[in-house]
């Protein structure tokens, strides 16, 4: 169990750092405003009923049985299949799944709360996204790395 601290630790981490941020924007704009109003980076409050960056709007109860099954996934791989994939017993890939988790837990929570999801980090013409989203999708890119290094070292 202490092997799987830093794991649970990180994803924590994010849910929180998610959650809090998501209150404060909740707490301190209206739908739809910015702050600042115009500019490259802005705080804009939405609801996604979609997935990140708005992709499948509308469709939350599906997000929502999704991201259960997701969840529960993750976690008997970590507790029980990592161990017979040790290429994915080091931290880089501890730390892409814990990302995956507590973001995908973030979102959850807004799901099963408000039937929504609360977007606010507004970056041009990038669809808006939340810290949740960033933390899949950051951990996702890790552990496509990270696979594909071990691919070519594996070849060699």
């Amino acid at each position: 169990m202490t092997r799987n601290v830093f794991f649970f630790l990180t994803a924590l981490l994010v849910i929180a750092a998610d959650q809090f941020s998501k209150i404060w924007v909740r707490s301190n704009l209206t739908i739809g405003e910015s702050l600042p109003e115009t500019g490259l980076f802005r705080l804009t409050y939405i609801h996604n009923s979609g997935a990140a960056f708005g992709l499948f709007q509308g469709q939350s109860f599906s997000l929502t049985i999704v991201a259960l099954i997701g969840i529960v996934v993750l976690l008997l791989f970590v507790f029980f299949s990592s161990r017979h994939f040790t290429f994915f017993d080091n931290k880089l890939n501890k730390l892409a799944l814990s990302l995956v988790l507590g973001g995908t837990i973030g979102n959850l929570i807004d799901r099963l709360r408000m039937g929504y999801v609360t977007d606010f980090i507004d970056i041009g013409i990038w669809p808006a996204f939340n810290i949740a989203d960033s933390a899949i999708t950051t951990g996702v890119i890790l552990l496509a790395c990270s696979l594909l290094f071990l691919t070519r070292t594996s070849k060699n």
